[in-house]
């Protein structure tokens, strides 16, 4: 029989813990931190230069292949959790249980939005990693039902843990970043998009309802906060060329969390009309600060958010400038929507997280 998580440290992958751009790499530390509140030893393996097993100028690709299986060896762990989608490793280290987390299937779903040899990668590690794990966790019930459509064999070994969300907190500004907010000189409403530039994020539909919202004599000033990926290049040279227009379009690039967030909790309205999320954490963080939301009908979103955001097709975007203008117009409903959604938001915590991970842990070593 296997042992306990109590037994020993659990072997906790941390291989995008030092990269604050990803959703996966929040989503390790957050839950790292839940389950070590819950008193769990966990020993993290693979960062870039922190935990306990760091692999320093080594990929995170070559690491987890070669170098991951022999510190699992020798650390004798009960248990390793992946967190990257599929990157367990390809080979067995004998008496310890695997659990990995899938967030989504977008490479599988959407092939035009990630590189030809990533979306091979994912496809032939994935199908190998399904086979190797005692448990698969999925942050939503839309990203189970992706993976099972395509690999129903592993039913009986999948659950459902979603997110947290309390990892947001009204921030602390030091005085560069007060500075810099000052600096845009920001009107006081203002919509916000944040995230990447990619095309699964929509960003052109929220450039759609601009253009018709000016066009109808409401122009609205927009804010993007978020990096390039891939595929960002033709969103890149529209929103150029609406600035040279006269378009209000700021778009800031990758902020940090204190900036982000300030921008979140400052803006009127909060935009995130995506084609496809595994769970959708921005919409879920601005309706935790407070601020009204507007998503689309795709993926996860309506499960995670539930009637506490406003919703609208992902190729509507008539619809969404309609939703826009009704929202700017009415502060009434902006306050209504704003305290359904921190109601809503307060349903996801880490520690609800941690321990249904828990669960997965021991359910795991039962097998």
């Amino acid at each position: 029989m296997r042992r306990s998580v109590s037994t020993g440290p659990i072997a906790f992958d941390a291989t995008l813990w030092d990269e604050p751009t990803t959703g996966i790499g929040l989503y390790t530390r957050c839950l790292a931190s839940a389950l070590e509140t819950l008193g769990t030893r966990l020993e993290k393996l693979g960062a870039h230069a922190s935990g306990e097993h760091p692999r320093g100028d080594s990929g995170r690709t070559a690491w987890t292949l070669a170098g991951l299986p022999r510190v699992l060896q020798r650390l004798g762990a009960p248990l390793y959790h992946a967190h990257g989608n599929f990157n367990l490793p390809l080979t067995r280290v004998p008496g310890m249980a695997y659990v990995l987390t899938v967030h989504d299937l977008i490479p599988l779903l959407m092939p035009e939005t990630v590189s030809r040899a990533f979306r091979w990668q994912f496809r032939l590690w994935l199908s190998r990693s399904l086979l190797m794990a005692d448990r698969v966790v999925c942050v939503s019930e839309r990203t189970r039902n992706d993976l099972l459509a395509r690999f129903p064999e592993v039913e009986a070994r999948t659950v459902v843990v979603p997110n947290g969300v309390d990892h947001v907190h009204a921030p602390e500004l030091d005085s560069i970043s007060v500075d810099f907010l000052r600096a845009l000189s920001l009107p006081k409403e203002y919509v916000l998009y944040a995230g990447s530039l990619d095309v699964r994020k929509n960003v052109e539909l929220v450039l759609d309802a601009m253009e018709r919202l000016r066009a109808q004599g409401r122009p609205v000033s927009l804010v993007l906060a978020g990096q390039s990926w891939f595929g960002s290049g033709r969103v890149e040279q529209r929103i150029f060329r609406l600035r040279s227009e006269g378009h209000d379009v700021r778009s800031l690039g990758y902020q940090s969390d204190a900036v982000f967030y300030e921008l979140m909790r400052r803006a009127a309205l909060f935009v995130f009309p995506s084609r496809y999320e595994g769970f959708g954490l921005p919409p879920l963080e601005a309706m935790h600060l407070g601020t009204p939301t507007i998503v689309s009908t795709a993926g996860s979103l309506p499960e995670v958010c539930g009637d506490a955001a406003v919703a609208v097709r992902p190729d509507d975007a008539e619809g969404l400038a309609r939703a826009i203008d009704r929202l700017l117009r009415s502060p009434e409903e902006r306050r209504a929507l704003a305290a359904r959604g921190k109601a809503r938001a307060s349903e996801f915590t880490w520690k609800r997280t941690a321990e249904r991970t828990l669960a997965a842990y021991e359910a795991a070593l039962r097998r």
